[in-house]
């Protein structure tokens, strides 16, 4: 066993947390191939909801072995509000309270190595279609997560974008799982009347959980109600090799020093359309009530999340960029002035 260099900064591995024990179970298997990337160094992982151990408990137990720094990588596709503001406003309260040093990194976005993970998993679905198959004659559908951050919905779009041309579909459309519009069911339908008669349904979505089943359950609902169109489901993204390269691509930012979110079209720090009331409002997080409650498997009656907002749990969400000193040693570069 190789033995561990306190002189580098430890790293947390910070996922959402999931009541889904699958959707948990692929997150361990994901930090585990990331874990075997730094050999040398302390890694743990902590969840901002519903998961044990909570970010501040792996903060907590990377303290008792020595450390008094730390570098946190966001497991987030986008940056909306759990990138941008939650998980900053927990690091700033631990590091305020247990006098640790935590450098932030930036979520995975719009990166060309994701993009070869996602051509990759649309070429598995490809494969169901046969022989006759064409791709020119194909619908592909990429389903984002969906915020009340047009910043992170719009770069779902964009990766769709990138794949339609890059791929050469005939045609690409992006819908979501839930608080923005088209949903799923809404652009199959809207989408049927062109007349394509083969279509992937693509979860832009890291790990499984409550929410891609459903857009599983979509798909097979619209492929019984039009036998004369064959659906597709293309895998998630999960732990492939190209995401945990782009994992280790954020770190390498932090140590950089450049862990750059994108601050030009952030919500919180300028006026964009139909959100300027969100401009410089307070950084804090709103999942204290669901920290460490746990998964399904803990109890069956889980708490009562699942409104319009539990897709994404973005409850308007503040994010820090008042033009005055911040609260210490969080390094997020779309925090700073």
């Amino acid at each position: 066993m190789i033995a561990k260099d306190l002189t580098k900064p430890a790293i947390l591995f910070v996922g959402h947390g999931s009541r889904d024990v699958e959707a948990v179970e692929e997150f361990y298997q994901l930090a585990e191939h990331f874990k075997a990337r730094f050999p040398d160094r302390l890694v743990e992982t902590g969840f901002l909801e519903f998961v044990k151990p909570i970010i501040r408990d792996g903060v907590q137990k990377l303290m008792d072995q020595g450390v008094t720094h730390i570098q946190a990588i966001p497991g987030m596709l986008m940056a909306g509000g759990h990138a941008k503001n939650d998980i900053p406003s927990e690091l700033n309260a631990i590091q305020n309270d247990m006098g640790v040093t935590i450098d932030y990194g930036s979520e995975l976005g719009v990166d060309p190595k994701m993009l070869q993970a996602a051509r990759h998993r649309i070429e598995e679905a490809e494969a169901q279609f046969g022989d006759d198959y064409k791709r020119e004659d194909t619908l592909l559908m990429v389903v984002g997560r969906g915020a009340s951050d047009a910043d992170a919905n719009s770069n779902i779009a964009k990766i769709t974008r990138f794949l339609e041309e890059g791929m050469g579909f005939g045609f690409a459309t992006t819908s979501y799982s839930g608080v923005t519009t088209p949903l799923v069911p809404d652009a199959l339908v809207k989408t049927y009347p062109m007349g394509f008669k083969k279509v992937i349904v693509f979860p832009y979505f890291m790990f499984t959980g409550r929410l891609v089943k459903k857009i599983y359950a979509w798909a097979d609902e619209f492929q019984a109600a039009h036998p004369d169109v064959q659906v597709v489901k293309a895998p998630y993204l999960n732990d492939h090799p190209l995401v945990i390269d782009t994992f280790v691509d954020s770190l390498s930012q932090i140590e950089a020093g450049n862990p750059n979110m994108n601050c030009q079209l952030c919500q919180y720090r300028v006026q964009i359309v139909g959100f300027e009331h969100k401009v410089g409002t307070p950084q804090e997080s709103h999942h204290h009530h669901v920290q460490g409650i746990g998964t399904d498997a803990d109890h069956s009656h889980a708490h009562d999340h699942s409104h319009s907002h539990a897709h994404e749990h973005d409850h308007s969400h503040g994010h820090d960029h008042h033009h005055e000193p911040h609260r210490p040693r969080v390094t997020v570069k779309d925090m700073a002035d």
